[in-house]
């Protein structure tokens, strides 16, 4: 999803299986793992079930084992 705000603040997100819906405007959102910010325009790895997003593959993949657990 594109977001063509300008607002610098972090942006509330619903998460779907394959795309996700801004709640709330913003140009970022934190990893689940890391807590890194996470650009929209950069955001490929969320979680639908957990409503989360990663910053990478290996923070998605982390938090995927620590549910295992």
């Amino acid at each position: 999803m594109l977001n063509f705000t300008r607002d610098q603040g972090e942006a509330k997100i619903h998460y779907g299986a394959s795309d996700y819906i801004i709640l709330n405007a913003g140009a970022f959102v934190r990893c689940a793992v890391t807590g890194d910010k996470i650009l929209l325009e950069d955001l490929k790895y969320w979680n639908d079930e957990l409503q989360e997003a990663y910053c990478d593959a290996r923070a998605s993949t982390k938090r995927l084992l620590e549910n295992k657990s």
